[in-house]
């Protein structure tokens, strides 16, 4: 069988992993314009993972030419591969005298040389100013010779450049950083941290400054950079909540979990079921009076707590109307009828609803995609009489109040089912205890 000559392999490789490889840099605007962390979830695999604002995220469903071409022990490493411009190299010098160093373009030319003295022992040197393209890299003397291919992805109008910046000289020791990237080990480049993605999958990033976040959704197709749009969102009990961005509309990304009105004073927190059946002034509680329901999923508020003039959400923020909800519904979903009575739209369910690791995955076709970033939780709620809904292994229903009336006992609310892929429109009593989401002014 013929073999493709060796230019065309590298071709072949560099177009499969670039067709695949995304990187991901972070920015910031609006009350701060630095990104202290971002949390990356991939929510269609359900795995997650942190890293530093000033990191660069490397979307990836294959190796690179590093772990392709590397020998275990006593090769060259360079890392990371494919780089952002520079790269660390670490290799074993197994004899004292003058190494040259060479790197050369696809085409062969060569287009960096240094000639070093080196000790025996392992060395680490950092290669910088690296434009887009494929390389191949020698570091030989006399007594070795080591090879190695790498790819970079960024774009400069320097010429390459390489610095010995340490050295181990033993002969015995072996590269304890083989195979890792730390943050210290690329300065003044920035770290790239890798996390598997296939195609179509739909990337959750939360960015945090100090008690700003804000969630930005990725369905990647390219590299790119995200800006990441701060805005506070603190309530009167000093909650802090993560922000999210739908169509015209920016929405707390969370439930409220304040026990405390905008001037300060208390919202009573009433588990007596007969007690809470018999309320007409505001009050909150948690789901079947369990303190972490409430730290995790939110409080539950009866609607004259919603109602009262001294406001629950936080300063600069109010709780969103019946219209407009309508107008986020029919951003995400056009088949939403907003006159409709009951149920309506097609896929507005699960593109509200989260969908890894919650209470949702009870039906496998109405599970929650979370296309939108609005991270619906299965809350459940109580009903106007005190009592908590009924919902095999709590997996049931996530219940919004609107901050529209309908008559005097009952007012407009929106839920999201575990059995469907709609939203549910009605107007229950106003005595119930449901979940609250605040929208900006």
């Amino acid at each position: 069988m013929k073999t493709l000559p060796f230019s065309i392999f590298l071709i072949f490789i560099t177009l499969h992993i670039r067709a695949q490889n995304y990187q991901i840099y972070f920015a910031a605007t609006g009350a701060s314009l630095m990104v202290d962390s971002v949390k990356i979830e991939n929510l269609s695999q359900c795995t997650s993972l942190n890293i530093a604002g000033s990191d660069t995220l490397n979307l990836t469903a294959t190796i690179g030419f590093n772990e392709i071409s590397n020998d275990q022990t006593d090769g060259m490493k360079i890392y990371p591969n494919p780089a952002n411009g520079c790269c660390s190299i670490e290799f074993m010098a197994t004899s004292g005298g003058n190494a040259c160093i060479a790197l050369f373009d696809l085409s062969g030319k060569m287009i960096m040389f240094k000639n070093e003295f080196l000790f025996k022992g392992y060395y680490k040197f950092m290669l910088m100013d690296l434009k887009s393209g494929i390389y191949t890299l020698n570091i030989e003397s006399d007594r070795y010779k080591h090879t190695a291919r790498l790819i970079s992805n960024f774009e400069t109008q320097g010429s390459p450049s390489i610095e010995n910046i340490s050295s181990l000289p033993d002969s015995n020791m072996r590269m304890a950083t083989y195979g890792k990237t730390r943050k210290d080990d690329i300065k003044g480049c920035g770290s790239i941290i890798e996390m598997q993605f296939n195609a179509g999958d739909t990337i959750k990033l939360t960015g945090k400054s100090g008690d700003n976040r804000t969630v930005s959704m990725l369905f990647p197709d390219k590299s790119q950079p995200v800006t990441f749009n701060f805005v506070e969102c603190t309530d009167a009990s000093s909650n802090h909540y993560a922000v999210v961005q739908i169509g015209p509309q920016l929405w707390m990304q969370e439930n409220l979990k304040t026990n405390k009105y905008r001037d300060g004073s208390d919202i009573p927190n009433v588990p007596d079921s007969a007690t809470w059946g018999n309320l007409t002034t505001g009050a909150y509680c948690d789901y079947h009076n369990l303190p972490a329901e409430g730290a995790f999923y939110g409080h539950l508020y009866n609607y004259y707590a919603v109602a009262d003039s001294r406001n629950m959400c936080p300063i600069g923020w109010h709780i969103p109307s019946h219209g407009e909800w309508n107008i986020m519904e029919k951003f995400l979903d056009n088949t939403v009828d907003t006159t409709a009575l009951g149920g309506t739209g097609s896929i507005i369910g699960r593109i509200l609803k989260e969908g890894c690791n919650t209470r949702w995955q009870y039906l496998d076709s109405t599970y929650g995609l979370n296309l939108a970033g609005f991270t619906a939780l299965c809350t459940n709620y109580r009903v106007s009489s005190g009592a908590w809904s009924l919902a095999p292994n709590d997996n049931h229903d996530d219940c919004f109040w609107t901050a529209t009336a309908y008559n005097e006992n009952s007012a407009w609310f929106r839920s999201l089912r575990w059995c469907t892929c709609d939203i549910y429109s009605l107007f229950p009593m106003k005595k119930a205890g449901y979940s609250v989401r605040c929208i900006k002014d």
